[in-house]
C-alpha cells in the first residue's frame, strides 16, 4: 500500500483494528492510515491478504517468532513509545477490533502513562463477523436476546478463573468464545456440568473471511469430535447456543464464499 501522508500525525500511535481478515472489510480510516503511516506493527491475525499489501520496509512483525515464541507485550509497548518519540506516525495493527481481546486497552494505558498521543480506530470484530459470514447471527429474535464474549484461553478448572461458566450456562443467550480451539473440550465439559443441554447447537468458524475459511457444526456433546474430524485449527471462533442451529436453514443460499471446506457434523 502507498499513498499521500494524510491522517497520520508524526509522533502519534494509531491503535487500529483490521477487521476479521477480508481487506474489503477494513474501515476507510484504517486503510488510509495503513497507506500513510511511517511504521506498522502487526502480528499474524490481520491475515495475509492485508499484511502482504504493506511494504516490507514499513512493517514490523511483532507476533510469533521462530520456535513458537511470541514478542512479549512489554516489548511491543516499549517499541510503540520509542517509534513515536522518534517522530514517526505508527499504526499498531490488530486482527478484529483492538479493544475486543486485542490488548488495545493495555497499550492505550501504556501510551498515556508515557505521554504519547494516540488514537483508537475501531473495527469489525471477528466475534460477530466470523459467525455472520458463516450464516450465524449472534442474536436472533426467536433464539437469543443476549450474547456473551469470552476468551478461550481461560482454564475452566482453575479456581480463580475469571470466566464463570456456570453463570454463562444459565443466561440462555449466545456464548461466543474467541481463541478457544485448544480448550474446547474443557469449556464444553464445564457448560455440560453446569447444566447446559447436551443437544445445544455449536459451530466453529476457522479463519472467518480469510481464504480457506472452514466451518464445523455439532452440539455441545459432539463438537469436539466434529472439530477433530474437520481438522479445525486456530484462529477460530466458537458459537454456542440455538443461533448456531440456524446456519442449516440458510447455508444453501449464503453467498459469502471464502473457499470454505466444510466439516459439518
Amino acid at each position: 500500500m502507498s499513498g499521500p501522508d494524510i491522517d497520520a500525525e508524526p509522533g502519534t500511535v494509531y491503535l487500529v483494528g483490521s477487521g476479521p481478515g477480508d481487506p474489503e472489510l477494513l474501515t476507510v480510516k484504517a486503510k488510509r492510515l495503513l497507506e500513510a503511516a511511517d511504521v506498522v506493527l502487526h502480528d499474524k491475525l490481520p491475515g495475509p491478504e492485508i499484511i502482504d499489501r504493506l511494504p516490507e520496509d514499513r512493517r514490523e512483525d511483532v507476533g510469533k517468532r521462530a520456535g513458537g515464541e511470541r514478542t512479549p507485550q512489554s516489548e511491543i509497548n516499549e517499541r510503540l513509545v520509542e517509534l513515536a518519540r522518534e517522530g514517526k506516525s505508527v499504526v499498531r495493527l490488530k486482527g478484529g477490533d483492538s479493544f475486543v481481546f486485542g490488548r488495545g486497552g493495555e497499550e492505550a494505558e501504556y501510551l498515556a502513562a508515557h505521554e504519547v498521543p494516540f488514537e483508537v480506530v475501531p473495527a469489525v470484530t471477528s466475534a460477530i463477523a466470523a459467525p455472520a459470514v458463516a450464516g450465524i447471527p449472534v442474536t436472533h429474535r426467536d433464539h437469543a436476546s443476549s450474547v456473551s464474549f469470552v476468551t478461550g484461553h481461560e482454564d475452566p478448572t482453575k479456581a480463580e478463573s475469571a470466566v464463570d461458566w456456570e453463570a454463562l450456562a444459565a443466561t440462555g443467550g449466545t456464548i461466543v468464545v474467541l481463541m478457544g480451539v485448544g480448550r474446547l473440550p474443557d469449556y464444553t465439559a464445564a457448560l455440560l456440568e453446569a447444566g447446559m443441554a447436551p443437544e445445544t447447537p455449536v459451530a466453529l468458524v476457522e479463519r472467518g473471511t480469510w481464504p480457506g475459511q472452514r466451518v464445523a457444526t455439532g452440539t455441545l456433546e459432539t463438537i469436539v469430535d466434529a472439530r477433530d474430524e474437520a481438522g479445525i485449527e486456530p484462529p477460530a471462533v466458537t458459537v454456542i447456543g440455538d443461533v448456531a442451529g440456524t446456519r442449516e436453514s440458510v447455508v444453501d443460499f449464503l453467498q459469502n464464499d471464502y473457499g470454505a471446506a466444510e466439516g459439518e457434523k
